[in-house]
């Protein structure tokens, strides 16, 4: 199973520390949140910059596979917004991230941002999906796969459910665009578990990516759901994509908490085997 670790959660270290670790402990990979990377504009990062953080990362043997939290910077995005020049502007930071993971090396892009997708109303939903759909195009055209992340009614009014962001992926109809599961997401918010919603959508195709984190918002292992499962209907799918480690909650800290989530994933795998 090739893991990787959402960089947030180290985000206190130095990238090149970020990457060492992570390595270290026995990821495969990075995930990488933009504004890890420069607070108010990481889609505006130089090419130089650029070329310098996917070297740093594959040179450390943790490269950087994937991005999420697309639009936390710059401030006040939305992707569903009324007003034409605040759209148009979410818009291009979209096509600009696009660039952004393909010059890293990032073959996936995560699109959770629950607070840049206040959908209220049948426009805003409308105009949500016209931006998902234009992101798949872009994600197409760069090689990259851009994924809807559905989040629980907690976070999102909008993509709640697998099944809700499969039919938005399904009406774009744009090869780039896919979805995911994200397992605290679905522990909160869905009527199937996660094993359940793995035997029911990973054979249609449209998802295409893995969180693992527990539904109290901390690393595999640090609370009550149980993974073994997750894992064995992987397995029975021959999953052959990537999981992330998305922990929110780091306890004791965040590379306390990276180091117990990966030792207990790699012990499920090695009792499963």
């Amino acid at each position: 199973m090739r893991v990787a670790l959402c960089n947030e959660v180290v985000r206190e270290l130095p990238f090149e520390r970020q990457c060492a670790l992570a390595a270290a402990l026995g990821y495969d990979g990075l995930e990488v949140a933009p504004f890890t990377l420069d607070a108010e504009a990481p889609q505006l990062l130089p090419a130089a910059r650029r070329a310098e953080l996917r070297r740093i990362a594959a040179e450390a043997g943790a490269p950087i596979v994937s991005l999420h939290w697309l639009l936390v910077a710059p401030a006040g995005l939305s992707i569903c917004a009324e007003d034409p020049a605040l759209l148009a502007r979410t818009r291009e930071v979209v096509e600009r991230l696009v660039g952004l993971a393909a010059d890293l090396g990032a073959g996936l892009m995560v699109h959770g941002s629950p607070a840049q997708r206040p959908v209220a109303t049948a426009d805003d939903a409308r105009r949500a999906e016209e931006t998902m759909a234009l992101a798949g195009e872009w994600a197409r055209a760069a090689g990259v796969t851009y994924l809807l992340e559905p989040l629980d009614a907690g976070q999102t009014t909008w993509a709640r459910t697998v099944e809700e962001a499969a039919a938005i992926v399904r009406r774009a109809a744009s090869p780039g665009l896919a979805t995911m599961i994200d397992a605290s997401a679905a522990g909160n918010g869905e009527t199937e578990t996660v094993p359940e919603l793995i035997d029911r959508w990973l054979p249609t195709g449209l998802v295409r990516h893995i969180h693992l984190n527990d539904r109290n918002r901390r690393g595999p292992g640090q609370g009550g759901d149980r993974f073994a499962p997750v894992i064995a209907a992987l397995r029975r799918h021959g999953y052959e994509g990537w999981c992330a480690v998305e922990p929110f909650d780091y306890a004791p800290d965040g590379p306390a908490a990276a180091a117990r989530a990966i030792g207990y994933l790699r012990g499920l795998e090695e009792a499963l085997s």
